[in-house]
């Protein structure tokens, strides 16, 4: 066993996490944790997750009663931001990993003096890890995810369920590094849009989008993405979308008859978490 454990360790990566705290109030020093990000110091490749659904705010609200959710909601891409500055760093600079490593610690160093006073990095620590998504997935479940009663096990899944068996499929099609990953809708609606769509993809001149949406938690985002596929299509001469759905839409259900007829009217396509292997085996010889 301890043969087997030194081996899949000798193919992992030795990176970095930090967890990022929401702290409305630095005298009273409570805080909760709205997310991760997930590094290689010596590559600067990096993966960054925070809240972003209605129950996570909600246990947000629940601890910090006056919580600034527009602030929380305007984090990621603030930090985003700051990443995309940083890239030169990585990108093509001459130097050797170890000056990677220096530049991501000067970068860490100065986000904790110039970060908002809401938002906290708590202290670095180190992880082995093969795939930075799925290590991603893990330290999100653990460290930020709202905990599951025993009672809650077989719900049906939550966008980020859904996102996540998405991305094991994309890679096990090996498409995954085409495709982009949460397109800012304010692209083609109106800037501050806190709104992102999970994959983006092109193939012969044509703009494709793919999109989780949980029936079962939330089906009014339906409306929302078919408000925001029409501004796309007012922006994107060739476009096409897919709704990914925890489960499948059956006519005699009041609530899936909602969804299915509002995608159909928006002209997506929707397509079950069961069906999203054979939708990427058809799709994978023309993404591009």
């Amino acid at each position: 066993m301890d043969t087997q454990t030194n081996s899949a360790r000798a193919n992992d990566r030795t990176c970095a996490y930090r967890v990022l705290r929401y702290t409305p109030n630095l005298v009273r020093d409570e805080w909760v944790n709205i997310g991760v990000l997930l590094f290689d110091p010596q590559t600067g490749e990096r993966r960054l997750r925070m809240i972003e659904e209605p129950e996570e705010y909600a246990r947000v609200r629940r601890l910090h009663p006056q919580a600034d959710e527009e602030l929380l909601r305007a984090l990621r891409d603030d930090l985003e931001n700051r990443f995309a500055t940083a890239t030169p760093l990585f990108a093509g600079n001459g130097h050797g990993e170890g000056n990677a490593r220096t530049d991501w610690l000067k970068l860490l160093g100065k986000w904790d003096d110039t970060l908002s006073n809401a938002l906290q990095l708590a202290p670095q620590k180190g992880v082995f890890a093969d795939d930075l998504d799925a290590e991603t997935d893990r330290l999100y479940a653990d460290h930020v995810a709202p905990q599951r009663g025993a009672a809650r096990v077989g719900a049906a899944g939550s966008r980020g369920v859904i996102r996540s068996y998405c991305a094991q499929v994309l890679k096990q099609a090996r498409i995954w590094e085409r495709m982009d990953k949460g397109v800012r809708a304010e692209e083609f609606t109106f800037r501050g849009d806190p709104m992102r769509l999970d994959y983006g993809y092109r193939r012969n001149g044509t703009r494709g989008f793919v999109q989780a949406l949980s029936v079962s938690r939330a089906p009014a985002d339906a409306k929302l993405l078919a408000y925001t596929v029409g501004r796309i299509r007012d922006k994107v001469n060739s476009s096409e979308f897919t709704a990914v759905t925890d489960v499948h839409l059956l006519a005699e259900n009041e609530r899936h008859r909602f969804v299915q007829e509002t995608l159909r009217d928006a002209g997506v396509e929707s397509v079950p978490m069961e069906g999203f292997a054979v939708w990427t085996a058809r799709m994978r010889p023309l993404i591009q």
